[in-house]
């Protein structure tokens, strides 16, 4: 089936959320959608900014771990729903958990299916962070995504020193 993924480094990885918060830019009044949230670390680390975050993963003991640490913080503004993510992400879910005012996205290195972002396309959410492990993946996804959206900076996080591995995080605005 599926595995959980942790980063290996936890000070950069740290450094690497710290980014993704900062470019998402988040409001009180925001719902953020956290796309591949795994056990919920990206979803449940900006829960204090937002209104609601709602968090999309493939692996079930994944979703079942991201409520564990919701419930063991005391984050109480957080869902997260388990299945593949280009059947879930759909209209029917923005309208059940409201429409996404910020989407990060943080999909494995073979980036995300075309429907993923197909229906991004079809969001028109305001604000994309999408973080990477692949550079090369992240650039054909985010030139799918260049049909809706502006890329308005990249960053690097060097998360694994003395090598050529980044992780890469980008902030896309709707035009």
């Amino acid at each position: 089936m599926g595995q959980n993924l942790f980063q290996t480094n936890p000070t950069q990885t740290l450094e690497l959320y710290k980014l993704a918060r900062e470019f998402a830019a988040i409001k009180k009044t925001d719902i953020v959608y956290d796309l591949y949230t795994g056990t919920g670390t990206i979803a449940l680390f900006v829960a204090s900014l937002a209104k609601k975050v709602v968090g999309v993963e493939y692996v079930k003991e994944s979703i079942e771990n991201a409520n564990l640490n919701a419930a063991l913080n005391k984050i109480d503004n957080t869902v997260f729903f388990a299945g593949d993510m280009k059947d879930l992400l759909s209209e029917e879910l923005f309208s059940q958990e409201g429409n996404p005012d910020v989407i990060i996205t943080d999909p494995p290195r073979s980036g995300m299916h075309e429907d993923v972002v197909t229906a991004l396309l079809k969001s028109n959410c305001p604000r994309i962070v999408y973080v990477s492990c692949n550079p090369g993946t992240q650039a054909r996804d985010l030139l799918m995504l260049s049909e809706k959206y502006n890329l308005v900076k990249v960053q690097a996080v060097d998360m694994f020193p003395h090598t050529a591995h980044v992780e890469s995080v980008a902030l896309l605005e709707l035009k």
